[in-house]
């Protein structure tokens, strides 16, 4: 539920966009700037407006248009997306997403690397992916996301793969993953999906405690389960991104870059503007 004081923090963020809602406003580019790629020392002087870059590819992925029907004031389409490509290959979306991860949770009083993470899957449509898979459990033909988010929702990880990739073979990256990346990790919560023999000793492997959260099979209806309603609630927080409702994405990479836009503008706007 939205509270009066909420609506009006965003009537207040709403009034700094240049134009649109997904615009960055001057804190939140004051923020982006230094990360932004500094101009060579030989060829001609670099024309390219970043902000607007980053306005464009935010605007793209916040309404789902294509690349094609973006605004003619952002520039060519073509530079926006060649420019969007060549950020996502030097890694700066992660880097951007990650950095405000971190600050978030020290805004909020807690250390800037977590301890424990949440694991879950979602599969989505992907009708222009090079490969496909079926999954048989949601009828879905498409990809499957496969996430770990810290016990506030915040996205630590995520392992792109075909659909019909099982929950506990795609989470075997993620753990790889946060073992390199949050070496703090130690606590993982799933649900039974992840109760798997292999899944389990590779966590064991890599100093993992994986907690399965089950439901009980007299319950009936829906009922908030602990913990694992938090990851439910990041699913939530992407498909607010439309270009997120499904995965029009032909490459993975690009998928994947896609994802870290949006939840790492949710986390610039919130540190942005507390």
């Amino acid at each position: 539920m939205w509270t009066q004081q909420s609506r009006g923090r965003m009537a207040q963020i709403a009034k700094k966009t240049k134009r649109y809602p997904s615009d960055l406003t001057d804190e939140e580019w004051d923020r982006l700037a230094p990360l932004m790629p500094k101009p060579g020392r030989r060829g001609r002087p670099r024309e390219v407006d970043f902000r607007e870059v980053i306005n464009a590819v935010r605007y793209l992925v916040r309404s789902g248009c294509g690349w094609r029907m973006l605004p003619i004031h952002f520039g060519a389409w073509q530079t926006v997306y060649g420019w969007f490509r060549e950020l996502a290959r030097r890694f700066l979306f992660q880097t951007i997403h990650d950095i405000e991860l971190m600050l978030d949770r020290e805004r909020e009083g807690r250390e800037a690397s977590p301890s424990a993470a949440v694991i879950d899957s979602q599969s989505v449509k992907a009708p222009s992916a090079e490969k496909r898979g079926f999954d048989a459990g949601k009828k879905i033909v498409g990809r499957k996301r496969h996430i770990a988010v810290d016990t506030d929702g915040r996205l630590l990880m995520v392992n792109l793969t075909t659909a019909d990739i099982s929950d506990s073979a795609g989470a075997q990256a993620i753990l790889d993953g946060i073992r390199k990346r949050w070496p703090w990790v130690k606590h993982l919560f799933a649900d039974g999906a992840y109760d798997r023999l292999k899944l389990m000793d590779k966590a064991s492997y890599l100093d993992f405690v994986v907690q399965v959260i089950r439901r009980s099979d007299r319950q009936q209806g829906f009922k908030v389960l602990p913990r694992r309603w938090v990851v439910e609630r990041t699913f939530g927080w992407m498909t607010r991104w439309r270009r997120l409702v499904r995965d029009y994405e032909k490459r993975i990479d690009v998928s994947q870059a896609m994802i870290l836009v949006a939840m790492g503008g949710n986390l610039l706007r919130r540190n942005a503007h507390p």
